[in-house]
């Protein structure tokens, strides 16, 4: 098992983990349809990252850093296959763009989630995420915090 850069090859597991994901917990925006069928126009051309845990070709999780500024990051579409759920490959996405973000001199690195899913708010906070007031061009409805990785 390992964590690789977006390839062209693992694009459609990038969409289908994280439709899937939605579909069970929220609901797909057409923003997340837009960014997660062109993810290398919406997310790698503009400067951003995807990275994919991969266990013998077949992908169970992914994970992305969205360029939003010059060293501004969203880290976003973090999904892993129903099966591997509770595996701790979301723990395991998460500390790889953690260390990512301080081996680039990241300046700044947030993410927006939703209170209802528990577990993700624990494992942020935990890892060094604070709750920051959510602007009014959230870019998610579904949305209802916002937060900073503090280590930065």
């Amino acid at each position: 098992m390992k964590i690789v850069p977006f390839d062209t090859k693992f694009a459609q597991a990038f969409y289908d983990l994280n439709i899937a994901w939605l579909e069970t917990y929220f609901y797909v925006e057409p923003y997340d349809k837009e960014v997660l069928s062109n993810p290398d126009r919406y997310i790698i051309s503009p400067g951003g990252h995807i990275f994919s845990f991969v266990d013998d070709e077949q992908v169970l999780g992914t994970v992305a850093l969205l360029k939003r500024g010059e060293g501004i990051f969203e880290l976003t579409k973090m999904a892993v296959l129903s099966s591997q759920r509770g595996n701790k490959i979301g723990q395991k996405l998460m500390n790889y763009c953690l260390e990512f973000a301080d081996e680039n001199n990241f300046k700044e690195l947030y993410l927006y989630s939703n209170t209802l899913l528990e577990n993700a708010i624990y494992i942020y906070k935990k890892v060094g995420f604070i709750e920051v007031p959510i602007p009014a061009d959230n870019p998610y409805k579904r949305s209802n915090i916002k937060m900073v990785y503090s280590h930065l």
